[in-house]
């Protein structure tokens, strides 16, 4: 902590403004980002079913999908899922808490019937409904085949569930596997954020350190370049 004081002191920061975990605070949007959160939200209003969001390590997936949640929070009832290596009863116990359903079922069959009844309910309240699993990447045969089947519970053909796919890029290795082609088929929107440009890039940083208060610069061009 004392190091912190001493960092931030010495360069004249009122934060770190390089942290590994995602601060809002620091948002920043290249044009891959935009792109990326234009297509997005649109299809999640128009409920157009599976999403898919991919990119390497570090693209700012997370703070984008956050950012998302924002513009659409009073429009959505959301289920965020940031480590989807479970069980499938453990994932839809994980999901009933996220929707604030105030049950835990102990069958995969009881909890599809509340949240057959849980899904109209919110489309006659003309709300959306969105799952959102982060670390796409991590999730086994298995669950990906569970969760398609959520997406079969429909009222006269219109979609009652919306379920985006965040995760690395081998998530689309994950997709092209025989056992997982339905869901693949389900896609009907998917950005892929590629990394920053070296212009992006020094854009990005100078914002970091002006958010994080620096009135000044502390790179030099060739430093930014490199």
């Amino acid at each position: 902590e004392t190091y912190k004081h001493m960092y931030l002191d010495h360069y004249n920061l009122k934060r770190l403004p390089i942290k590994t975990n995602p601060n809002p605070r620091f948002l920043w949007l290249g044009e891959s980002h935009k792109e990326a959160l234009y297509v997005l939200t649109y299809g999640i209003l128009k409920n157009e079913g599976f999403v898919l969001l991919t990119g390497d390590i570090g693209t700012g997936k997370t703070l984008l999908i956050r950012h998302l949640l924002n513009l659409i929070k009073h429009k959505a009832l959301v289920a965020f899922i940031p480590i989807p290596n479970m069980e499938t009863l453990d994932f839809y116990n994980f999901l009933s808490e996220e929707f604030e359903m105030n049950r835990r079922f102990d069958s995969k069959g009881a909890f599809l019937i509340h949240l057959k009844h849980f899904l109209y309910k919110a489309s006659a309240a003309d709300k959306k409904v969105l799952l959102i699993i982060d670390e796409a990447q991590r999730l086994n045969n298995e669950l990906i085949e569970q969760i398609r089947l959520l997406s079969n519970i429909e009222m006269d053909n219109h979609k009652l569930i919306n379920i985006f796919f965040v995760g690395q890029s081998e998530f689309n290795k994950m997709l092209n596997d025989d056992r997982n082609k339905a869901v693949k088929q389900r896609i009907t929107v998917s950005y892929h954020i590629d990394p920053l440009t070296e212009h992006e890039s020094r854009e990005y940083i100078n914002h970091r350190l002006k958010v994080a208060g620096c009135t000044k610069d502390l790179f030099k061009s060739d430093a930014l370049r490199n």
